[in-house]
């Protein structure tokens, strides 16, 4: 693979000439992309742009702590990060902008995958390294993918209510995450790969609340009015999970039905604490992957490292009260 040669950038707009150390050969898309060496080694300054989806998610704003924190750890890194505020035309902006800044590499969690894949291809073809975290684009064109597996989360989520959750069977509505985002896709689809082993168990209504615990809320409260006999919700993330436990406790439901999401941050306002304090019967972790990400980097920058993963998968735990504080503990969840 094959890096085009890059000014190494110290502050947004400030650009400092380095002598080359050493020097990484990174392939493009295979289809003309630019052919050359990019400066990489120790005891040199990197700038890495961060696009966030939207920080307005409380596991985005995990994620962006869990890069910058371990950003902290290497000598020479930088990390400027925007926040697309959940728009995918500010986030091609926001890539625009790192690429003209004359970034090193670049990180980022697309809000949806279509939008994203040309301006993502276009730093890939103009020699910046692009490791796309949580969110897939389209196509190949970026240098590695660190994220979950949203599929098997889902269906592990589906089989937990088949087996254990609802076993003689009940009406399930799911509230999904943002329509374009491959999580979305890949968790409703899991879930129903999981589920399908019990076929009491019917999926009568879903809908969107776009990651969004106050969406969820309005979004579960629509819901309740037209399947008032629901026995669970499978949300695709904890916090439309909360909100949509919110929504049922307003109709006095809250102890009828059942509530699962998906993420586990270890935070006091997470999905584990509330699997600890009763909200949720079960959480599935996620893996911000932040910490990944920026391993993934200095292997890149600092270690000139030619050939690193297209693809990391992170693994997951289902949590339920049993072992919630344990895991809580083990990821060194915030008291």
């Amino acid at each position: 693979m094959r890096y085009a040669r890059r000014a190494v950038a110290v502050l947004a707009l400030t650009v400092l000439a380095t002598t080359t150390a050493c020097s990484v050969e990174k392939a493009g898309d295979g289809n003309g992309g630019t052919d050359a060496a990019a400066e990489c080694g120790s005891g040199k300054e990197f700038l890495i742009g961060m696009s966030q989806a939207n920080n307005a998610e409380p596991y985005r704003q995990v994620m962006n702590d869990d890069v910058s924190n371990a950003a902290k750890d290497v000598p020479g890194f930088k990390v400027v990060v925007s926040d697309a505020a959940q728009d995918n035309s500010k986030q091609v902006a926001d890539v625009e902008n790192f690429i003209s800044q004359g970034i090193n590499l670049l990180i980022i969690s697309p809000n949806e995958a279509k939008p994203l894949t040309a301006v993502v291809k276009k730093a890939y073809d103009q020699g910046i390294p692009v490791i796309v975290l949580d969110r897939k684009v389209e196509g190949d064109a970026y240098t590695a993918f660190i994220g979950g597996d949203n599929v098997a989360i889902g269906k592990a989520a589906g089989e937990y209510y088949a087996k254990t959750l609802l076993p003689q069977g009940g009406k399930v509505v799911e509230i999904s995450g943002l329509p374009g985002s491959t999580p979305a896709a890949e968790r409703a689809q899991g879930f129903r790969e999981g589920v399908a082993s019990n076929p009491q168990i019917q999926i009568v209504a879903s809908q969107t609340a776009e990651w969004l615990r106050e969406k969820g809320q309005s979004v579960m409260d629509a819901m309740l009015k037209a399947n008032p006999d629901i026995n669970a919700v499978y949300a695709h993330n904890d916090p439309m999970a909360e909100g949509a436990y919110l929504a049922a406790k307003a109709a006095g439901k809250e102890s009828t039905i059942k509530f699962t999401g998906i993420d586990a941050l270890p935070v006091p306002s997470g999905g584990i604490k509330a699997v600890e304090q009763g909200r949720l019967q079960a959480t599935f972790q996620y893996p911000t992957g932040g910490r990944e990400a920026i391993d993934m980097a200095k292997k890149i920058l600092v270690d000139c490292q030619k050939d690193v993963p297209k693809t990391t998968t992170l693994g997951t735990t289902q949590i339920t009260k049993d072992n919630a504080a344990q895991v809580y503990t083990q990821l060194g969840g915030k008291q």
